[in-house]
């Protein structure tokens, strides 16, 4: 069973969503957003990762981070098939 922690803050996406607008224009750190709203740096980062638009539309990752992991993954392919 699970238990909400006793001081754990709601937000609505509303507001999630102008303090992502407030970083992503620039100009505003972490540390700026922490003091000024009073949210936690990790949460802050969630709310970026998740509320951000994408770099690249209907990708979960850039091309370039694609590329490194498929040569990875050959490697480690090619090295089990040696031995």
């Amino acid at each position: 069973m699970f238990y909400m922690a006793k001081n754990q803050k709601s937000y609505t996406p509303e507001f999630k969503q102008q303090i992502v607008d407030l970083y992503n224009a620039g100009g505003t750190s972490y540390p700026q957003l922490e003091r000024e709203y009073g949210v936690n740096r990790s949460t802050l980062s969630n709310w970026v990762k998740q509320l951000s638009p994408s770099k690249y539309p209907g990708r979960r990752r850039s091309p370039l981070r694609s590329i490194r992991l498929s040569r990875k993954k050959s490697n480690a392919l090619r090295l089990r098939m040696k031995y």
